[in-house]
């Protein structure tokens, strides 16, 4: 289940009702999907795909998203840091952020005009819709796994804009389990 902490106000949300309460001011939609459709570690991407057929037709129908597909990355994915390093910096994108987790861990840092940055700890049967627009960046959690599904609006996927702010570089790259603890304080 995800974990929304909110460093500025020292304050952390577990419960799934109030962590979609939070988050829709922003724009941001959180679902948890249970139960989990029976899959292994070993399910190829289309296993997947077809698992989760009538939630990702949904999706689409909601979103406009015309392409769904799998990333699978672990702590020995070749090049790995290279394409972290693509999104652990403020950026945005052209287009809405869709991912639903099946296995491992990331962190989302959202940094919305009016509201305190805030990160979103996402984990398997976790859905997070960040809009097009949003600032935003992304980083694997301690144990470097995450598979999720992840749907586009354009087929050929987005590009990251880096706001160049600076903002990610005062907060944790990685959750590291219950505790989350700005290296500085936000907003210096």
């Amino acid at each position: 289940m995800a974990i929304v902490r909110i460093p500025e106000q020292d304050k952390t949300i577990t419960d799934i009702t109030e962590i979609s309460s939070f988050l829709e001011p922003m724009g941001v939609t959180y679902e948890k999907w249970e139960p989990a459709h029976p899959l292994t570690s070993d399910s190829s991407a289309e296993e997947i795909l077809a698992a989760y057929d009538a939630e990702i037709e949904r999706l689409k129908k909601e979103g406009g998203y015309v392409t769904a597909d799998v990333i699978d990355i672990k702590s020995d994915t070749p090049n790995l840091q290279v394409m972290l390093d693509k999104f652990n910096k403020e950026h945005w994108h052209d287009e809405d952020e869709v991912r639903f987790i099946i296995e491992g861990r990331g962190l989302f840092h959202l940094s919305v005009e009016g509201h305190p940055v805030c990160s979103v700890e996402v984990t398997n049967g976790d859905l997070l819709r960040v809009p097009r627009g949003t600032h935003h960046w992304f980083d694997l959690c301690g144990e470097k796994r995450i598979r999720a599904i992840r749907l586009f609006q354009d087929p050929t996927g987005w590009t990251p804009h880096y706001t160049g702010s600076g903002k990610d570089t005062g907060f944790q790259p990685l959750c590291m389990g219950p505790a989350w603890i700005p290296t500085q304080q936000p907003g210096k």
